[in-house]
């Protein structure tokens, strides 16, 4: 049975479920996209501390998104968690959420980690966590100075150098989408133009790929997102700790517009039948007990304000010090998606 018709079933069995369940049984059904084990944490901290069940689905966050549109007013979706600001904003555009009012979200996640407000004030999604698109390095053959910069990336200076995985992938478009808002569509292309110039190999594998190749000598710079290289860090793992030996990371453009945040969010389903429960359960999301159990438990930072974490990975990877990050809205960044996909085509980036 495939992963597709085994995911559908699972959805047709929520719905069964939730027709069926008692009025006192309190429920919350989650469509998500975050398959960490770590967040099983998270799932059974909301029930303990709200009485409230989690039924769960999971799959990738298109896959999610096509489910929703394909199930319409009849979705049992409650809650929608995704790992990427463009998907986000994408199903905030196809009308699959619906915006909500909430004054301890709106209190605790920053508006440029949000949607656009709509014309009653509501709030299609929040980011709950973030992830920075880093640069890693060869120590040997590169000088830190060489790659500090997204713009670099494109120099011609580094030519032959670069690892790099799909230009499609959407942890990649939205990277390129925030450059774009940041350079401008012309200059951005350019840039991108420079990146196929200067790749190593063809874009190929995740993000733990592109890590392992700068350490085995396949290409002395790659872009990864921060919770990749922090789990290889926090590994005790022989063949990692020898990887993480041999590269380094920059946080790019402390100078300048700083280093480009995506996040993981949530959203309230269009249809939900416990509207309730859902905005109980983002609301949870944004807590301290939750924030913590997203840097502790996958590696990334809070999204929510004035939060102290103790990841020793990412201590190390800032040096135990506040970092830059960019500051325009990422509903933006989503919105430029669609113009990058274009540029990508016309530069010949995969």
């Amino acid at each position: 049975m495939s992963k597709t018709v085994k995911a559908l079933l699972t959805a047709c069995a929520l719905a069964a479920a939730a027709g069926a369940v008692s009025a006192q049984e309190q429920v919350v059904n989650l469509y998500s996209a975050r398959h960490y084990s770590t967040d099983e944490a998270l799932y059974t901290g909301f029930t303990k501390a709200t009485g409230i069940k989690i039924n769960r689905v999971d799959a990738d966050d298109a896959g999610i998104l096509a489910r929703l549109k394909a199930e319409g007013t009849a979705s049992p979706a409650d809650v929608i968690l995704l790992v990427d600001a463009a998907r986000l904003y994408k199903g905030e555009v196809d009308g699959l959420f619906q915006p909500i009012q909430s004054k301890v979200l709106s209190d605790a996640i920053p508006a440029n980690l949000r949607s656009t407000p709509a014309a009653d004030g509501g709030i299609a999604w929040f980011g709950l966590s973030t992830r920075a698109r880093v640069i890693v390095y060869n120590k040997v053959k590169v000088q830190k100075e060489d790659v500090d910069t997204y713009e670099e990336l494109g120099d011609p200076k580094n030519k032959g150098k670069l690892c790099i995985r799909s230009g499609s992938h959407p942890y990649n478009l939205s990277l390129f989408g925030a450059v774009t808002e940041h350079m401008g569509e012309q200059k951005a292309e350019a840039w991108l133009k420079g990146m196929v110039g200067n790749l190593a190999r063809a874009p190929k594998g995740g993000d733990t790929d592109q890590i392992k190749a700068v350490a085995s000598g396949e290409c002395d710079i790659a872009v990864t997102n921060s919770y990749y290289l922090a789990r290889m860090m926090r590994s005790g793992k022989p063949e990692d700790v020898a990887v993480v030996n041999k590269v380094g990371v920059v946080l790019p453009n402390q100078q300048s517009w700083g280093t480009h945040l995506n996040i993981a969010g949530g959203a309230v389903a269009k249809n939900a039948k416990n509207r309730d429960n859902a905005i109980k359960f983002l609301e949870y999301l944004a807590s301290a007990e939750a924030q913590n159990y997203f840097a502790n438990g996958n590696n990334e930072w809070p999204a929510a304000k004035g939060l102290h974490i103790d990841n020793p990975a990412l201590k190390a990877m800032t040096g135990n010090a506040p970092f830059k990050s960019e500051t325009i809205p990422i509903s933006a960044v989503g919105a430029n998606v669609t113009k990058v996909q274009q540029m990508l085509d016309r530069v010949g980036f995969q």
